[in-house]
């Protein structure tokens, strides 16, 4: 299935860097790079196939510090860093030695992606989405959104100086709501959950033209930006793989395409190729990924959201049965947590790192515990969990779980009657 969304006759050679083809993550059939994104033999979902040439850890590392330094193995032409964008990624890798003592853990590291642009991991993959709509002449950016996704699509598109348009559910947290409209004029909110924001998208996709749609019609290019936080992670290691990672799953797509990119460098002699298991994380309101993990089987039931963990809130993830796949193959598991462990979990990490994360981090680390509680994650080998966005996001998640411990006199005998010296 396509949408146009260009006017040029011909793509400009060299626009999607060293993208071959779209080919069927089902049947392998194979479709020429373009505004493309189910497969027309047999409708399963395209991505971008390679032909990537000899890459260098020399080469990556002379690169500026973003994820263009990783352009040879994304969709994006070699000039990338001439057009105007957010220049995310690069973001800290920090040892949690903290976290990990309070959990009994050996060797833990938190990927923080909260210090991007507009405050999560979305930039990511917007930039490579914008590159992809520049190519294809979209006059309209856009997309369907649980917030953090509208956020850096509205932000993207400013810096480009393109008409953005974004959707939400009109039920999004404040905050979030903010951080998209004050960068577009054009937030539009829906009333229903995301499924239904992005139902109403694909339809608004197929009938105009010029619109780029970063995860429905430009899907394939957009989903390659997920495949930097694997690049980031395994050369702020020092070029090796973790034996473990934990991964929040909401569509799917991020864990999916951390582990092609851990898959890429094995093939591409970056890093050695070694055993890790990866896991999944989601919020018990919104598990249907978790609970075909738990069950054994492929098919994913879709659900209807009822979650604090509104980024992680997609009732039918389009990558689910990808994610399930994976973490099978690679001897991980799939877990969920409530919502007052999410609320948990969001402390925690507050309180041990420094670091305040939004619902879906809560959701990562508060599966990270269960999943060393029930014994499924070795606490012997050394485990990332990654940060997807910003607490400032979801303040009210946590703001009735935390408070002043005291309200007192300014007097040294009421400080001192407080107990805290």
């Amino acid at each position: 299935m396509s949408a146009v969304v260009t006017e040029r006759s011909t793509i400009r050679e060299g626009a999607f860097g060293n993208a071959v083809a779209l080919a069927c993550r089902e049947c392998g059939h194979e479709v020429e790079l373009g505004p493309s994104y189910a497969c027309p033999e047999c409708f399963g979902p395209l991505e971008i196939s390679y032909h990537f040439p000899q890459v260098t850890r020399e080469e990556i590392e002379a690169g500026p510090r973003n994820i263009w330094r990783y352009k040879a193995l994304l969709p994006v032409p070699s000039d990338i860093e001439e057009s105007p964008n957010l220049e995310p990624g690069f973001t800290r890798l920090l040892e949690a030695k903290n976290l990990a003592r309070e959990l009994g853990l050996t060797k833990l590291w938190v990927k923080d992606d909260s210090t991007n642009p507009t405050n999560s991991f979305k930039d990511r993959v917007v930039a490579c989405a914008l590159s992809a709509a520049r190519e294809l002449d979209a006059r309209v950016f856009a997309c369907p959104s649980t917030g953090n996704l509208a956020n850096a699509v509205a932000a993207a598109g400013a810096r480009a100086g393109i008409k953005t348009v974004v959707f939400i559910p009109s039920n999004l947290e404040q905050p979030k709501q903010v951080n998209s409209a004050i960068y577009t004029e054009n937030l539009v909110a829906v009333d229903g959950n995301y499924d239904d924001v992005n139902k109403l998208a694909s339809e608004i996709a197929g009938e105009e033209d010029g619109w780029a749609f970063v995860n429905v019609n430009v899907r394939p290019y957009y989903a390659e930006g997920s495949k930097t936080l694997g690049y980031e992670i395994a050369e702020q290691l020092g070029w090796r793989l973790p034996d473990q990672i934990v991964i929040p799953v909401a569509s799917g797509s991020q864990l999916t395409k951390v582990h092609k990119a851990f898959q890429e460098l094995i093939k591409l002699g970056l890093v050695e190729d070694k055993p890790y298991r990866v896991f999944g994380a989601q919020a018990e309101g919104c598990s249907p990924v978790s609970v075909a993990y738990k069950a054994g089987v492929d098919a994913i039931r879709p659900v209807k959201p009822d979650t604090i963990a509104k980024s992680l809130a997609i009732g039918n993830p389009a990558d689910g049965i990808y994610v399930l796949d994976i973490c099978r193959e690679t001897g991980g598991a799939v877990e969920d947590v409530t919502d007052d462990e999410v609320r948990a979990g969001i402390v925690l990490l507050a309180r041990t790192e420094g670091i305040f994360t939004e619902t879906a981090g809560g959701t990562t680390v508060a599966v990270l515990r269960k999943l060393v509680e029930t014994g499924q994650l070795d606490t012997s080998l050394e485990t990332v969990v990654i940060n997807t966005g910003h607490g400032l996001k979801t303040l009210d998640a946590v703001s009735g779980s935390v408070r002043p411990a005291a309200t007192i006199a300014p007097t040294y005998a009421a400080f001192a009657a407080t107990g805290l010296a």
